[in-house]
């Protein structure tokens, strides 16, 4: 139906999917979305809204404008998104995925269907709803009816998740229970799934327990599928608590699993297990635990994120009762402030002293938390009487988030908050914290992420004592770390530590006490080191659990070569490390340690921009080295044969893209070595070269 090119109306041809909850109607329209046959049809342009309750034509002209232009959406009024969609589509092959439509009036329709009337003949809108008279509004179209499953393909999807990998034996078990595991299905594909996860994690001998539940045959309430409420029923109680969380998102709110976790955690959701895992790795675990039921489902817009299918958040919001408020614009605001603990709400471009009207003596409140919906605005507004006068009466606080709202600056008051465990300023005006902030001993979490304006920390941040993770990614004014950052003993993310100029700054020897530091780090400002002993006491050596490292020096010209050498080589990470990028080095030559084979874990490697570099170290030993990027190496003239090692006769067995760029003085390539014998030619998986027009 997609492909067709029979003529209609319009040149744009809406092709509706029909179905019940829980039929996988977004699975297949983004199966359709993804497939080749619809990538070699050489549509133009392609978008993907999800709808919901809310049929605003605004709202989804804001979310389809970035998919179509690759743009932020910053503007306000429907006209001005009008103009700017139907300039992008004017004879354009288009096609558009509106998923999850429940109600829409006819005059709404032609205003959104209006904007497209000048894309090219053969255009395409598919619409997913579980409601045939929706359908039926949006005149004579030709719709696909998705049905319930056939027995063997419930089977078989249940089979899928029950077993898969498991038991050897698992046909054999399985048989035995056929007949119930259909009837209890019905057809469902969601069904299917969540019973297969839930029988997934249970003993052999139990199923034939969960299969006879009387819970089976209770009534649906509030339409809660039966095998939703049974598998809620078998979590673990602190699966059950973190679940139930999750109902503070909006539907089809996409997430990561690190933003959750970190959440579970500042909550108290997630307790100190009995062994010695971090309260993150348990996080992570019960993470994935709940993906393996399936109440957790990938995205198939983005593999990096997991979304909740509509029954499910549905379970999610029965469970957590009233003590879950979201200020949505049609909320209920009937219900009891003494329960409410968490609030949330999709973030609008201004939010106004009307958006919280509830909140007002709410005593209880633990979480505030705008949520940033996909396709909406870059930068939004929120009432100066919210985060002035109303959060600091939030005494029982622990998560609040103002990310990507124009905040210049923080209250003193925000000292109030004295259980804040979380606070997310990202994107974010803000030019400084107030000192106050190093009032907040609790706090745990501090999300300084793009606040392109902020200049300093607090001088006494050092009091932060709990201080887990600190996000400066994309705080290019800072420029310096405040003294007495080795106190924050308990870090273990620390995104960037900046080197200063001579002050009351932080040293980098003050890395040498951070032991839990992990994940990424980036150490700038290189330029900077008065004393070189300090990049030996940084002791980077033993931090055997940090993944990714950057070591960048600035961009000022006068250079002593001798020291930067002196630096990196005294900068050698442990060997754990995956990831190592080293931009704006000064010196000739890199260190030995660059490319020493025993760095068996380095995946990804990026030189960039070290412009007196005359040579490679010898990155050809690095076996499990996937992804290596040479750029801006302005005194590079030859990649010479020692860049494979001695005596190695597979260099680069495991390289996948090498990414060249900018080598204005790059002649040749010795590969004298390896041709020589055929078997000592790299052996690479996919090769993608890239070289700039200087070269």
């Amino acid at each position: 139906m997609v492909l067709s090119d029979e003529p209609s109306v319009a040149n744009v041809r809406v092709i509706p999917i029909v179905g019940m909850g829980g039929v996988r109607k977004t699975t297949l329209a983004r199966k359709v979305y993804n497939d080749m046959a619809i990538i070699d049809y050489k549509f133009d342009l392609k978008a993907w809204v999800c709808v919901s309750d809310n049929f605003d034509v605004l709202s989804i002209s804001k979310k389809l404008l970035p998919s179509i232009t690759s743009k932020a959406c910053d503007l306000n009024t429907l006209n001005e998104v009008q103009i700017k969609l139907k300039e992008a589509a004017d004879g354009k092959k288009i096609l558009i995925v509106l998923d999850d439509v429940w109600n829409v009036d006819y005059r709404l329709w032609e205003d959104l269907k209006a904007q497209f009337l000048t894309a090219a003949p053969s255009s395409k809108i598919i619409l997913t709803t579980r409601l045939g008279h929706v359908a039926s509004r949006l005149g004579p179209t030709q719709r696909h009816n998705l049905k319930l499953l056939f027995d063997d393909a419930c089977w078989s999807l249940f089979m899928k998740h029950a077993f898969e990998s498991i038991y050897v034996n698992a046909l054999q078990i399985s048989a035995l229970y056929h007949k119930k595991v259909i009837k209890k299905c019905g057809g469902l594909p969601l069904a299917a799934e969540t019973l297969g996860g839930l029988l997934r994690s249970k003993r052999d001998d139990a199923w034939e327990d969960i299969l006879n539940r009387k819970i089976w045959n209770l009534p649906q309430e509030s339409g809660i599928l039966p095998v939703l409420r049974l598998s809620y029923h078998h979590l673990p109680s602190h699966l059950k608590r973190c679940f139930a969380y999750c109902a503070l998102f909006p539907k089809d709110y996409e997430f990561k699993e690190k933003e959750l976790v970190l959440l579970w955690k500042v909550e108290g959701l997630i307790r100190q297990p009995r062994n010695n895992k971090q309260l993150e790795e348990w996080g992570s675990k019960s993470f994935h635990d709940l993906v393996s039921r399936s109440i957790f489902q990938q995205s198939r817009a983005d593999c990096s994120k997991f979304v909740m299918h509509d029954f499910v958040h549905d379970l999610a919001q029965f469970i957590s009762g009233e003590t879950i408020f979201r200020l949505e614009e049609a909320g209920d605001l009937s219900r009891r402030k003494e329960r409410v603990r968490h609030s949330s709400y999709p973030r609008s471009d201004y939010d106004n002293k009307s958006r919280f009207q509830f909140l007002i003596g709410v005593e209880h409140l633990r979480t505030f938390l705008p949520v940033v919906i996909s396709g909406g605005s870059y930068c939004g507004y929120i009432s100066n009487m919210a985060v002035c006068d109303l959060l600091p009466k939030f005494k029982k606080l622990r998560v609040l988030s103002l990310e990507g709202y124009y905040v210049t600056r923080l209250p003193n008051s925000i000292t109030k908050l004295r259980l804040l465990t979380y606070l997310n300023l990202s994107g974010t005006e803000i030019r400084c914290l107030p000192e106050s902030t190093s009032l907040l001993l609790y706090l745990q979490i501090l999300k300084l992420r793009d606040c392109l304006r902020l200049i300093k920390l607090p001088s006494r941040m050092r009091k932060l004592i709990n201080l887990h993770h600190l996000d400066l990614r994309g705080a290019y004014k800072l420029d310096n770390m405040p003294l007495g950052m080795k106190e924050l003993k308990n870090l273990q993310t620390l995104s960037n530590f900046i080197v200063g100029k001579s002050g009351s700054i932080s040293r980098l020897n003050d890395l040498k006490d951070l032991n839990f530091l992990g994940g990424a780090l980036c150490i700038s400002g290189l330029e900077n080191m008065e004393n070189l002993q300090d990049a030996r006491e940084a002791m980077l050596s033993k931090k055997q659990n940090l993944e990714e490292l950057s070591l960048e020096w600035g961009f000022n010209n006068s250079r002593d070569e001798v020291v930067e050498g002196n630096v990196l080589d005294m900068l050698q990470p442990h060997r754990s490390l995956k990831v190592l990028t080293v931009r704006r080095y000064g010196g000739k030559r890199f260190p030995s340690w660059i490319g020493d084979p025993l760095f068996s874990k380095m995946e990804v490697l990026k030189l960039e921009n070290c412009k007196n570099c005359i040579s490679l170290p010898t990155l050809g030993l690095l076996g499990s080295l996937k992804d290596l990027t040479i750029k801006g190496m302005m005194n590079l003239r030859t990649i010479g044969s020692e860049i494979y090692g001695d005596g190695c006769s597979t260099p680069f067995q495991s390289l996948e893209i090498l990414y060249l760029e900018n080598l204005p003085e790059w002649e040749c390539w010795e590969t004298t070595r390896i041709t020589e014998n055929e078997h000592q030619m790299p052996r690479v998986v996919s090769f993608s070269l890239k070289l700039s027009d200087a070269l």
